[in-house]
């Protein structure tokens, strides 16, 4: 059994550190304090880092009640990285995806954390083995995905090609214990799992638009009526905002130059006219 290697005995006297504050970052640390353990959030912003921890004061009754077990815990903003991260038996990063960010923070974290801790990389885009430049061993780094919990609570998990077999199968022992349902992809796969079946579907709806066939409200309506869905793919493409929808189309493109260019061209051109979705009053559909 390898150092890494974590029962809940080890993980309850220990922190878990999560450096990112963004609307994924405050969730995961939402996540991880329904056990009644601390953890530590810290963002080079600290508007952002106290927003996190008054996201998680406002939700973390109700999540409770969604996962159906636990107990509300502590979570402490941090003023430095060095803070956050000491003594954590996990670290988890979730900054926006960008390599030129997440290569020298892995190594910032990699020097400041204690050497048993656990790293994983929230990345939806990048699998971690593009980011251990600077991490001295990356048998203790992995993917672990999120998707938008406290109600979307399944996680990727993926190796780095170098993952210890310990670190994953601790991480599919404890990650329940805190509402998370953890699925490992056994290969190195860009979009992971649930994301890459997504996004055939996404693409194919943009490809029906883009050759004029049907409208985004029609195909929306046809997938809450037929699978009795809450929202359609291009409300969920609003939501999450078509800037990155078109950033993850891209990536997808660059590495099979066979997939349509449909899809990228209709995106491209409401990007360009500055409708990016409900985070600026209109997408495919218009928002108050």
């Amino acid at each position: 059994m390898s150092e890494y290697a974590k029962s809940l005995d080890d993980i309850d006297a220990r922190p878990v550190a999560v450096v990112g504050a963004g609307t994924l970052g405050r969730r995961i640390a939402l996540m991880f304090s329904t056990r009644g353990g601390e953890v530590r959030i810290f963002d080079q912003n600290p508007e952002q880092r106290n927003a996190a921890v008054q996201y998680v004061d406002d939700t973390i009754d109700e999540t409770l009640k969604i996962i159906g077990k636990g107990v509300a815990g502590k979570v402490i903003p941090a003023s430095t990285l060095a803070d956050a991260v000491s003594g954590a038996w996990l670290v988890v990063e979730a900054v926006p995806e960008r390599l030129d960010i997440k290569i020298p923070l892995w190594g910032e974290i990699d020097t400041a954390a204690d050497d048993d801790a656990i790293f994983a990389t929230n990345s939806s885009s990048y699998a971690s083995s593009t980011m251990t430049e600077n991490v001295r061993n990356p048998e203790r780094m992995c993917n672990m995905h999120f998707y938008m919990p406290p109600t979307s609570n399944a996680v990727d998990l993926m190796s780095d090609g170098d993952t210890a077999r310990d670190v994953l199968d601790s991480l599919l022992t404890v990650l329940p214990e805190f509402g998370i349902h953890p699925f490992e992809a056994h290969r190195e796969s860009t979009g992971f799992i649930f994301n890459r079946i997504w996004a055939a579907i996404k693409r194919e709806s943009l490809e029906v638009v883009a050759e004029g066939v049907s409208t985004p409200h029609d195909i929306d309506e046809m997938f809450k009526i037929n699978w009795h869905l809450p929202t359609g793919p291009f409300a969920m493409m609003d939501g999450v905002g078509l800037d990155v929808v078109l950033d993850i189309e891209n990536h997808y493109a660059a590495e099979n130059p066979n997939l349509p260019t449909g899809p990228r061209e209709l995106l491209q051109r409401y990007v360009d006219d500055g409708k990016l979705g409900r985070k600026t009053g209109e997408g495919f559909y218009s928002y108050e």
